[in-house]
């Protein structure tokens, strides 16, 4: 039989393995979704492209409000959402990740 302090050694043992599991899933998913968002956004371009509005396009990109530049705006407004609220998940993991460092000092 274990003693307690080798019993609560393995049970922080696996909790640290389970939430480590738990993380990589989530940089999975997170990849996943980066890599859907950027398929789509290619595949909204190339249907710009394939009208051969292209080259006029390439001219009035500067201009949001020009007839045929909504594709563009939209591909720019989607990836800036997309980039903000990764930014704030991956800002909230990190200050959670030294939260519970912080306690696993101060217990250990």
């Amino acid at each position: 039989m274990y003693d307690t302090a080798t019993r609560v050694g393995l049970v922080k043992k696996r909790v640290r393995q389970k939430r480590r599991g738990q993380e990589m899933r989530a940089l999975f998913g997170l990849s996943a979704l980066c890599l859907f968002l950027t398929v789509s956004l290619v595949g909204t371009l190339g249907a710009f492209a394939g009208s051969g509005h292209f080259a006029t396009l390439s001219l009035y990109g500067s201009i949001l409000l020009h007839k045929d530049v909504g594709g563009y705006v939209l591909a720019g407004v989607i990836s800036f959402t997309a980039a903000a609220i990764i930014t704030v998940l991956c800002i909230r993991y990190r200050e959670r990740n030294k939260k519970e460092h912080k306690k696993e000092g101060m217990k250990g």
